[in-house]
């Protein structure tokens, strides 16, 4: 039996929208560079073991999922600068070629987050994301040092012994300390969806300390031991 989990992985991608290939300045490392690096890698494997999973292959640096849709500009939805501060454009989307980016691109992963909150097979969404191991300039944290997992709930998209179990289930397939809610709380992804059903962000440090591939061995025993503790029943 699959885990009764759904699996959003919104950063992995690296395409240039061909809306804005023409305006883009970004080079093929600055895209990488802003992409979920290791995500791939260490989440795509999940597919073949929940109930549902989602991605895309649009570049984050161009249109970030996991930022209100009125987010524009800045680090948002259509970002002026990477999370590196490297300008994006040459010419800033104008107001047409936004609401179609969106269209086409933004509004229809979300439509499949919230279609997984009416299966009654699903009884979590999962955001999953790597981060930096050292904080970047845009982001809450620039030049600290980032612990290896982090979880978040924006203390409230899922039951507190939920966060918190499954902070002790990655703790002991890791073998070091998860943070909850630090450095991140839980981005826009975990607390929109929140209101249709229970969701948890999951963030792994792209530190090459550990292999990917022990990343993602780790994240899937981690998964496996929450739901078999938390879902009864669930194999």
């Amino acid at each position: 039996m699959k885990l009764p989990l759904l699996i959003s992985v919104p950063h992995a991608g690296k395409q240039v929208p061909p809306e804005v290939e023409g305006i883009c300045l970004l080079s093929r490392d600055d895209i990488l560079a802003d992409r979920d690096v290791g995500a791939k890698a260490i989440y795509y494997s999940l597919k073949e073991n929940s109930k549902a999973f989602i991605t895309s292959d649009i570049a984050r640096a161009l249109i970030d999922l996991n930022r209100p849709p009125h987010d524009i500009g800045g680090d948002g939805v259509i970002k002026s600068h990477t999370c590196w501060n490297v300008p994006v454009y040459s010419n800033f989307p104008d107001d047409a070629l936004i609401r179609n980016l969106l269209a086409r691109y933004y509004f229809p992963y979300h439509e499949k987050l919230s279609g997984g909150a009416g299966n009654k097979a699903i009884r979590l969404g999962i955001d999953c994301h790597t981060m930096s191991a050292i904080g970047p300039p845009v982001g809450p944290d620039p030049g600290q040092e980032r612990p290896l997992v982090c979880v978040s709930n924006a203390d409230g998209t899922c039951p507190e012994e939920w966060i918190k179990g499954l902070a002790h289930c990655f703790s002991e397939v890791f073998k070091e300390k998860v943070a909850i809610n630090t450095p991140f709380r839980g981005g826009y992804i975990t607390r929109s969806h929140g209101a249709e059903m229970p969701w948890i962000q999951v963030e792994i440090s792209r530190t090459d300390s550990y292999a990917n591939e022990f990343k993602r061995d780790c994240v899937l025993e981690g998964l496996q031991r929450f739901c078999h503790t938390v879902f009864p029943g669930c194999e």
